[in-house]
């Protein structure tokens, strides 16, 4: 049994970076964040553990320097989790009203979500998140909630996001080595979504693109509900493996050249351009053409935003995304990679920025670190119910203390 202190704590164990964000929930429902952690990521790949120790280590460092920052114990965290492995589709559930007067219950609510999670999954995989859409009573669709109605038949649809469980139980594992607890493991592609996604964009259509450093997860919403997700095993460390090949350099040259001097588009004005590849005194070794190098990270993300296309327009949601595609992650900062995204999707391209969370702008402001401060509003999500009947208990209780010492 969690503690329901109001300090939250958002780890994501990425594969560039491991991320830490903490967070304070106050009474009214207010989040804040007042801590924040980062290291170098060795041990993952693709989003996945390969290294348990070194992930280990590069977790326990994001943490401390969280807790520092914070001045707080971390005791648990709500664990972001990547991979190829992971998928998402929609099921549907079936329950039939047998009450004699044919009232829905909450019980019978219970009963038809619990049957549209009983699925024939690989005995390798586990649900993740089972993301309730909507109800139907008797064929009756777009019902949000059903209790007390009266119908002979109830349905639900969820969307059903699962990964193979001990892959996933990989990352669980060197958090708890540490010694904290893991309150819930959570999609990393669907907390960027709930950092970054208001509710107003969630019911025009929205998708919202995640592009880390070794892969890049994508979510739908439309109507205010979760439709699709997704994760390709591509991000941008293999923009940094392309440039490597493509420039015939080594991978942390690469990784510089396109930090320094990376762009998603080809511009006309630096047709002709070179750069001068120096050793550690100085001495020229070779010259790259500027254009050379735009152009293999053009083709990669153009690549990757056409797959994304591709998964969408495959789901018949394409044509539901009225407010457009939202960016995050840390590919999200190269240069002109919105313009080429609204090229790839003919669809308005937007840097996501975190919605109603206060604190440190630093966070806030930095598209790398969306995920992190999600996976903090999905723990807020789960924690407002008990901080709430808690404050309605010690309501109760400072009353029953008023009216003691009147007396």
């Amino acid at each position: 049994m969690f503690d329901q202190t109001p300090i939250l704590v958002g780890l994501e164990v990425g594969t560039s970076k491991v991320c830490a964000v903490v967070g304070e929930l106050h009474g009214d429902g207010q989040l804040t964040i007042i801590g924040l952690g980062q290291s170098p990521s060795r041990g993952v790949r693709k989003g996945e553990i390969t290294d348990l120790e070194q992930a280990r280590l590069d977790i326990q460092a994001a943490l401390s320097e969280a807790e520092q920052m914070a001045n707080v114990e971390i005791r648990s965290v709500f664990l972001g989790v990547s991979g190829a492995h992971i998928r998402g589709f929609n099921n549907r559930g079936v329950h039939p009203i047998t009450s004699e007067d044919h009232e829905v219950t909450e019980q019978d609510v219970h009963d038809v979500i619990q049957n549209a999670q009983t699925i024939n999954l690989p005995a390798s995989h586990e649900v993740i998140h089972a993301i309730r859409q909507h109800f139907l009573v008797d064929g009756q669709d777009g019902i949000l909630n059903p209790v007390g109605m009266l119908g002979g038949r109830l349905e639900v649809d969820v969307h059903i996001i699962h990964g193979h469980v001990h892959r996933l139980q990989n990352a669980v594992r060197a958090v708890r080595e540490l010694h904290l607890e893991v309150e819930d493991v959570v999609f990393n592609g669907l907390a960027s979504a709930l950092a970054i996604l208001d509710r107003e964009q969630k019911e025009l259509g929205a998708l919202v693109v995640d592009m880390g450093g070794g892969t890049t997860d994508y979510v739908v919403y439309t109507g205010g509900i979760l439709r699709h997700a997704g994760v390709l095993a591509v991000g941008g460390d293999h923009l940094t493996n392309d440039l490597a090949s493509g420039l015939k350099v080594a991978l942390s040259r690469a990784e510089q050249l396109k930090v320094d001097y990376g762009a998603a588009l080809v511009d006309d004005r630096i047709r002709g351009q070179t750069l001068d590849l120096t050793n550690e005194f100085g001495a020229t070794l070779r010259t790259v053409h500027l254009e050379h190098l735009r152009r293999i990270m053009h083709l990669r993300l153009e690549e990757t935003f056409e797959l994304v296309r591709q998964e969408i327009e495959e789901a018949g949601l394409y044509e539901s995304l009225r407010a457009g595609v939202f960016l995050c992650g840390g590919c999200a900062r190269i240069p002109l990679v919105s313009q080429l995204a609204e090229q790839v999707f003919g669809l308005p391209v937007f840097q996501g920025r975190t919605q109603a969370v206060n604190g440190l702008k630093t966070a806030l402001d930095q598209p790398e670190f969306a995920c992190a401060i999600g996976l903090l509003k999905y723990g807020a999500q789960r924690r407002r119910p008990a901080l709430r009947s808690r404050g309605l208990m010690q309501n109760f209780t400072q009353t029953l203390r008023e009216l003691f010492f009147r007396r």
